[in-house]
């Protein structure tokens, strides 16, 4: 197994867990809590591969990415009341999940010939449409639409992607750790610091 397919076995366990930790706060069932984990998990990627063309999409093609997602299920429910009692699970999970899943979108776009421009565009949709499923699904706003940094830290993160990956002699790993790392890092200080996005208002108001 390649780095690459571990951290996308990873990043997809990561978001089924997140999904789980979300709807448990809804007082969904068992089924409804797994529907949600499902989504999360694999919203992005879905949505990824319709638009680039690549179908069936990545989920249905190879197995193991359901098998996955059962396991980050079934670690949230096993594992609930401890993951419950940590302030900050959510976020964590969240927050590793875009870092892996804009890596992931965005070389599998390039894979596909699309410009780097538009492929940053594949990269942040790949990290956060399942987030939005996910929110949208339990009634909540979708963070992407709040002030938090979110999609904002994935596009830097893909646009350091980039530039490690065209301008520079890093071995492979090394980018895709230093994107990851940067997401993470830009998310987390924003979140430490409350540093957001200024409000869209209109004139009066």
């Amino acid at each position: 197994m390649t780095l690459y397919t571990f951290l996308d076995y990873f990043g997809t366990m990561f978001f089924a867990i997140s999904g789980v930790l979300s709807a448990s706060d809804k007082k969904l069932d068992v089924f409804g809590a797994s529907i949600i984990g499902l989504v999360t998990a694999v919203g992005g990627g879905t949505t990824r591969d319709l638009l680039i063309g690549d179908r069936p999409v990545g989920w249905l093609k190879e197995p193991n990415y359901l098998y996955a997602v059962l396991l980050g299920i079934s670690i949230a429910f096993v594992f609930k009341r401890y993951l419950a009692g940590l302030r900050r699970t959510f976020f964590i999970f969240d927050t590793l999940g875009i870092g892996i899943f804009t890596i992931i979108g965005l070389e599998k776009a390039l894979s596909f010939g699309i410009a780097p421009p538009l492929a940053i565009l594949m990269g942040v949709s790949t990290a956060v449409v399942g987030g939005v499923l996910r929110d949208t699904l339990i009634n909540e706003v979708p963070l992407i639409f709040r002030q938090e940094l979110y999609a904002t830290a994935c596009i830097i993160g893909a646009a350091i992607y980039l530039l490690l990956h065209y301008f520079t002699s890093l071995p492979h790993n090394m980018v895709m750790f230093a994107t990851m790392g940067t997401i993470i890092i830009i998310r987390t200080l924003a979140i430490r610091l409350n540093i957001q996005l200024p409000r869209f208002q209109m004139g009066g108001e």
